[in-house]
């Protein structure tokens, strides 16, 4: 450990330091993120910059060891801890340049259910892979999850479920999108222990995610998909 104590993060060149920053935001060091992503900003990067390279590509790294069962839950909350730290730093410098997002994702657990772990996960790996994420939080009826697409347009909604009698009301959201004709203009992803991919098909969702690595992947693969058609059609 002496040698981690001596490295001082100012005092290595950019490679180095984004290198250094994804190892610290693999054991998820929070003020050795804040630092980094301050020290990166004094030197002129761009603030999409040091999210792309620094904590984008880091959390990318711990996504795919969380999706290979090399780190687990617990390691991976310190994580995206330690990216969160970043992104408060970040967060305000994006706005002001509009740098882009890759989509906007809204998640919320469905009523019945207060179990937030699995959510949270999914809400703060999504960040780290340039999402603009809004967490509704949990026990959501249906009316808050149309609030919630109404105000903030998302490409993404994505519902959470931990209990087995709290599963078949994603269906209940899922048929009322259908009904008010929205359906169609929203990427739907449910996740939760008791639930598969059968289960998703059934209750009409655009895919099951069994963790916050493969929500991500997920995420992304369908923004790009989506990219690509309006590409076609414009």
């Amino acid at each position: 450990m002496s040698d981690e104590d001596d490295i001082v993060l100012a005092d290595l060149p950019d490679d180095e330091l984004t290198q250094q920053m994804h190892d610290d935001l693999y054991d998820g060091l929070k003020e050795e993120i804040e630092e980094g992503t301050n020290i990166l900003l004094a030197r002129g990067w761009t603030p999409y910059k040091v999210l792309t390279e620094a904590l984008v590509e880091g959390m990318r790294i711990v996504g795919e060891d969380f999706r290979d069962g090399i780190l687990f839950v617990p390691e991976v909350l310190l994580s995206a801890n330690a990216m969160k730290a970043g992104m408060f730093i970040l967060r305000p410098l994006l706005a002001e340049t509009g740098a882009p997002k890759v989509g906007t994702m809204v998640v919320g657990t469905v009523k019945g259910d207060i179990h937030d772990i699995g959510k949270n996960l999914v809400g703060m790996m999504l960040e780290g892979a340039g999402f603009e994420v809004v967490d509704i939080g949990i026990n959501n009826p249906v009316e808050n999850y149309l609030e919630a697409i109404e105000e903030h347009k998302p490409d993404i909604l994505g519902m959470s479920a931990l209990l087995t009698t709290t599963m078949p009301y994603m269906k209940v959201v899922i048929d009322t999108l259908v009904e008010k004709g929205m359906r169609e203009d929203h990427i739907v992803l449910v996740g939760g222990a008791p639930l598969n991919e059968e289960f998703g098909k059934a209750i009409g969702a655009d895919a099951y995610c069994r963790d916050a690595a493969v929500a991500v992947e997920t995420a992304k693969d369908f923004m790009k998909r989506k990219h690509n058609q309006m590409g076609v059609s414009t």
